[in-house]
């Protein structure tokens, strides 16, 4: 066919409709964001609002389910299940594992909104009669902001990455996402269907990587903006994603082992080396004594937090879903898109481990490190602004300008330019490494394998992820942060609905594991496109025919 021809004609291994509609309908997109800026803004505005309040509710009640089902899953009979054969081993440390994770997932968020969140609930408080900047402000600013950034936002991340894990690797079927839904649509996951839900999977990949680089990409900008002077408008945001996705692509065309693994390394320990600098640099008793406390705030909160939808808003003064439409609805819209991405990441970088090693690391190893991050950070910087008093600089540098929270909070500190310019590289460092794993995993999307395909793909997908982001921080103007929450909530929509259905895949092939009394033999794994009709080798191997060429055959059941 032409694809294909095509496809061997440009010296590319994947497939060829995935790749090719993928891109193509990305090209589509940047074209019209480029020549309709308004219009488009427009409706992704009309669409946000409708989302936000009539589905909003839907955001909130679904993270929370996808919650607790993974911590029944794991602390159930099945939490001994491998990801992949029963004799497969982990490939990565527990140490290079924790960072990829991080890195890949939520580092450019922390240090966008380590300041920058508690800092607004503080100045604003979302809870009615409760006084700016007072203690209880200050309470409800942290128990808020860890609920936004630790275990619902893991559980977001880890239900796909599990969901992805189990199938790809029990099954032996390809690194796609339409793998998952195979307990219901069996060999039609490599036909028509499948091919759609992965070619939307992977624009949706990249929908939520461009809103995650242009927040990056606004905090370098501002920190660029008080060291050096550059205006903070949007060519030199244009400019730094440029140099940036070339820095990325490097790292991309070094792989996986050498590349991601050796910059998520440098990058945690710098960000630790910060944490660790404002921690000593500040009060650091008082800092000691939260993290336990507000662990415990936290644990106080979390069930009131996770059904908490904002309903008697409509009687208030803020109307329709009020605070929480623009935090808590926007945080999940935008962290699902991230799901098919982190999803396959974690997958591929967790081979060999049990459910209960992947589900309890993935959810509590970065919710931990959250805590002490915000802990760190929001609180000094809450003391700093003056608990109990009317606001200082941070809160003012937020209410201007929300990616100037971290430098300006740096400005409390001794060396604050020194510290501020190495903040600057380790926001472009999170930003390299989200966008290089981004582009390994798209490309692994398209190809159905783990393994990295030609550089000529992979820094195909890295120069489009760049260009993305840049065209939305040109339509979003100087809206800036406002226009990428629109885009974002609508694009999250139709991918949380996928998401959680890959919550009802996995309970249908849970319910197919057989617990041999026996080890079964491990089987080579096959991560490639299969025929259709094939059975995946995860499945029990049917018997050899009898003499008279009846064959007996056994259902479809993953590998015990």
């Amino acid at each position: 066919m032409v694809v294909e021809d095509l496809a061997r004609r440009l010296g590319l291994r994947t497939n060829p409709h995935i790749f090719f509609w993928s891109a193509g309908l990305m090209v589509a997109f940047l074209v019209l964001l480029l020549s309709f800026p308004g219009p488009i803004g427009t409706a992704f505005g009309a669409g946000r609002e409708w989302i936000v309040t009539n589905l909003g509710w839907f955001f909130i009640l679904g993270v929370t389910t996808w919650l607790v089902f993974l911590a029944w899953v794991a602390l159930s009979k099945y939490g001994n299940l491998r990801l992949g054969h029963d004799a497969d081993t982990p490939a990565y440390s527990n140490l290079s594992w924790f960072a990829m994770l991080f890195a890949g997932g939520i580092g450019t968020v922390l240090m966008f909104w380590g300041v920058a969140e508690p800092i607004s609930h503080f100045s604003t408080p979302p809870y009615a009669g409760v006084e700016p900047y007072s203690v209880q402000a200050s309470q409800d600013a942290m128990t808020i902001s860890l609920y936004h950034l630790s275990l619902h936002t893991w559980a977001i991340f880890t239900l796909p990455g599990l969901a992805f894990g189990y199938f790809i690797y029990r099954y032996d079927l390809p690194m796609r996402v339409s793998s998952v839904f195979y307990p219901f649509l069996k060999e039609r996951i490599h036909g028509p269907i499948g091919k759609t839900i992965d070619v939307f999977a992977v624009l949706g990949t990249l929908f939520g990587l461009a809103v995650s680089l242009g927040l990056g990409t606004s905090q370098i900008n501002a920190g660029l903006t008080a060291l050096t002077g550059i205006p903070d408008a949007v060519w030199p945001k244009v400019l730094i994603i440029t140099a940036l996705t070339l820095v990325a692509t490097a790292s991309i065309v070094a792989g996986l082992d050498k590349g991601v693994r050796r910059l998520s390394n440098l990058n945690i320990l710098m960000a630790v080396g910060l944490m660790i600098f404002v921690l000593i640099a500040g009060d650091t008793v008082f800092l000691l004594r939260q993290i336990f406390e507000s662990a415990g705030l936290y644990a106080q909160q979390i069930v009131p937090l996770s059904f908490w939808n904002d309903s008697m808003a409509q009687f208030t003064d803020e109307g329709g879903w009020g605070w929480q439409g623009g935090w808590t609805v926007f945080y999940w819209a935008w962290t699902v898109t991230w799901a098919p991405f982190m999803g396959v990441f974690l997958a591929r970088i967790s081979r060999g481990r049990t459910i209960r090693q992947f589900v309890g690391g993935v959810l509590i190893a970065p919710s931990l490190f959250t805590l002490v991050w915000f802990v760190i950070f929001g609180w000094s910087a809450m003391q700093i602004d003056g608990i109990g008093g009317t606001g200082g600089t941070i809160s003012a540098a937020v209410a201007d300008s929300v990616p100037l929270a971290m430098f300006a909070f740096f400005d409390n500190f001794p060396a604050a330019t020194l510290i501020s310019g190495i903040a600057v590289v380790v926001v472009a460092l999170f930003f390299a490494t989200s966008s290089d794993s981004a582009s390994l995993v798209v490309d692994m999307l398209c190809s159905g394998t783990g393994e990295a395909g030609p550089t000529r793909q992979r820094v195909f997908w890295g120069l489009s992820e760049g260009a993305l982001a840049a065209s939305l921080i040109i339509i979003g103007g100087t809206a800036g942060l406002e226009a990428l929450q629109q885009v974002i909530t609508v694009i999250g929509l139709p991918i949380f609905l996928m998401v959680f259905a890959m919550m009802f895949a996995m309970i249908a092939g849970l319910r197919q594991e057989v617990f041999p009394s026996a080890p079964v033999p491990a089987a080579p794994a096959v991560n490639g496109d299969r025929p259709p009709g094939t059975p995946p080798s995860g499945t029990p191997p049917v018997p050899a025919a009898p003499a008279d060429g009846a064959a007996d055959r056994t259902s479809t059941t993953p590998r015990g």
